[in-house]
């Protein structure tokens, strides 16, 4: 498969357009608040020797590579038992942010339910507008080669300073820019992250060669005007394009990667009432008790499925056939690094 290369300038790029246009929508600024009701905010060194944390939302701050970073992190009424839990990553889309992301993915109750932290990490930028170094995306931070693995686990770490963390299951998803953050997370550091679940965002990493297999569920849209299914330049917007990776092409490489057969099978197919698809296809026999999956929608845009969509002229139409946070949690949960 030719590797995505940035084309023409790298800054606010098309497959973050839907957190941005998320919060402009909603009439909201792109940073949240620290202080907001319901938030409890830590920075700094007494942060890190604050109690443990309580069950609800707390925003808090670490410093990586000598910058202050920040994350959201979402404790589960489980926290207050004995028992270490598991944690999942969610990274925002370019330009959007921690607060966005939860607000729209709306994962806290289903983490409620089944007792697993969710932390949103904040990407970086100049101004509100952040992305992540997913590779050769996205903007300021792929053009500052910001060390967003590095911060990612360092993340998780400090979480773990403050909670009780099962580190054998520490997963990552995250939308667009984000998803493409998950792809290059596992790539990189598969000995730490169980297993991935991108949202409509590929893997951007020109040096892919994860040392060990790990789980890989991925969902995309044939009918995404963004992020293209197919591969290629996306369509421009404010004069930026992104280079897109096939996505078939992209879960084969995977599939190689942990060892699996080459032709996938399908296991589901479902229907929505107004015509929308999503087929599951799976890789067996992978080596090291991993699985490759790719949820393949039809009908949907740039969304997360099973999440209101506020643009769909530019970012296409939301989706009902799957939730993508049941399917996401259903497919990470099975899988212990």
């Amino acid at each position: 498969m030719p590797q995505p290369r940035p084309t023409g300038r790298l800054g606010l790029v098309t497959l973050g357009a839907a957190a941005l246009l998320a919060c402009l929508a909603a009439g909201r600024t792109a940073v949240a608040s620290p202080g907001a009701p319901g938030v409890t905010t830590g920075i700094g060194p007494d942060a890190a020797r604050s109690a443990r944390l309580a069950p609800g939302d707390h925003r808090l701050e670490l410093r990586h590579d000598g910058v202050a970073r920040s994350y959201i992190v979402h404790v589960p009424p489980a926290a207050r038992g004995r028992r270490p839990l598991p944690l999942l990553l969610s990274f925002h889309g370019g330009g959007g942010n921690a607060a966005h992301q939860q607000r729209y993915t709306a994962m806290d109750p289903l983490a409620d339910r089944e007792g697993f932290v969710v932390v949103y990490p904040d990407g970086s930028g100049r101004g509100p507008l952040l992305t992540w170094n997913a590779g050769t995306c996205c903007a300021y931070a792929a053009q500052q080669q910001v060390d967003d693995v590095g911060f990612a686990l360092a993340v998780v770490a400090d979480v773990g300073r403050r909670l009780a963390v099962d580190t054998h299951r520490v997963y990552a998803t995250g939308m667009s820019n984000g998803g493409m953050m998950a792809h290059r997370l596992a790539a990189e550091a598969p000995d730490r992250i169980a297993a991935i679940a991108p949202v409509a965002g590929g893997l951007v990493y020109q040096r892919f060669a994860p040392s060990q297999p790990v789980a890989v569920l991925h969902i995309h849209s044939l009918d995404d005007p963004r992020a293209l299914y197919h591969g290629g330049l996306g369509p421009s917007l404010g004069g930026y394009r992104v280079l897109h990776p096939d996505v078939d092409e992209m879960m084969a490489k995977w599939a190689a990667a942990d060892g699996c057969a080459a032709t996938p099978r399908v296991v589901d197919e479902r229907r929505a009432e107004d015509g929308d698809t999503a087929t599951l296809l799976r890789w067996d026999g992978c080596a090291g008790g991993a699985e490759v999956e790719l949820w393949r929608l039809t009908g949907a845009g740039h969304v997360w499925p099973g999440s209101p969509v506020s643009r769909p002229r530019l970012l296409g139409q939301e989706t009902s056939v799957i939730d993508a946070n049941e399917v996401i949690w259903e497919f990470v949960s099975r899988f212990r690094r």
